[in-house]
Order: C-alpha cells, then structure tokens, then sequence
C-alpha cells in the first residue's frame, strides 16, 4: 500500500476507535506521539497521558460501550518529505452525535494539522495537533 494511503487510513482510524469507544486503541497509537491543543493549551504525550486524556474528556455510555458519536474527516491533504521518512496532513473534522435526549446533530467540528514518521516501514502519528470550534 502507497505511503499516502497508510497515513490516510491512520487519520481514519483514529475516528474509528473513538466512535467505537476503544479509548486503549486510540491511546496506542499514539504510544510514542502526541496529541495537542493550541486552544486548551494542552500537551499530551504517550500512551498514559493520552489514555488519561480520553478517560476524563470522553463519555463512553454503558448500553454501547461507545459515546454515541460519528467522526466525519474531510479533505484530507498528505504530504511526504523528500526522505520519506516523515509526512504532514491537514483535514477537517465534524462529530455527530445523537443519545436518548439529543437529536442527531453536528457537536463539534474543527481542523487537524498532524505529522507522522515512519518507523521499521510503518506510520505512525508524531502528532496531533487539533482545534476545535463548539457548535450551539
């Protein structure tokens, strides 16, 4: 699979394990990345931190075992370094979600800026760097 594609497919996973309320997924991948907000003014580094960040910030409901949400990512834009050893991307990001008291709707929605390095022929996140804009 083409370089591109497998950090694509990254991007993509990463909405996956949230919607499907997979917080120990989400926190592997980044094992030896990290996730950060400009906004919050927060940095989060590694498995621990990360796991922490989603066991605080992410409702996962009993009847699921998920929080309910759909991560729809958007024009998703890739590019490789000369060495090919690291890369960036640029994409949107709309959340929905929809419980027993709230109708479907967009919860939040924002851009993600990350970089990736590529390790034993493998991607993975550098970073990921997030902001986010609450919709009301």
């Amino acid at each position: 699979m083409e370089d591109s594609r497998q950090i694509e497919n990254l991007i993509y996973r990463y909405a996956e394990l949230i919607d499907s309320g997979d917080l120990e997924g989400v926190a592997e991948l980044f094992r030896n990345g990290e996730i950060i907000s400009s906004a919050q003014n927060f940095r989060r580094t590694g498995y621990d931190q990360v796991l922490q960040m989603y066991r605080l910030s992410c409702r996962v409901y009993e009847e699921t075992g998920t929080p309910l949400t759909r991560h729809l990512t958007t024009n998703v834009i890739i590019e490789i370094d000369d060495t090919g050893e690291t890369a960036s991307a640029r994409s949107y990001y709309t959340v929905l979600q929809a419980t027993d008291s709230l109708p479907l709707q967009a919860i939040i929605a924002g851009r993600y800026h990350d970089r990736f390095h590529k390790a034993e022929g493998q991607w993975a996140f550098a970073h990921l760097l997030y902001d986010a804009s609450g919709l009301q």
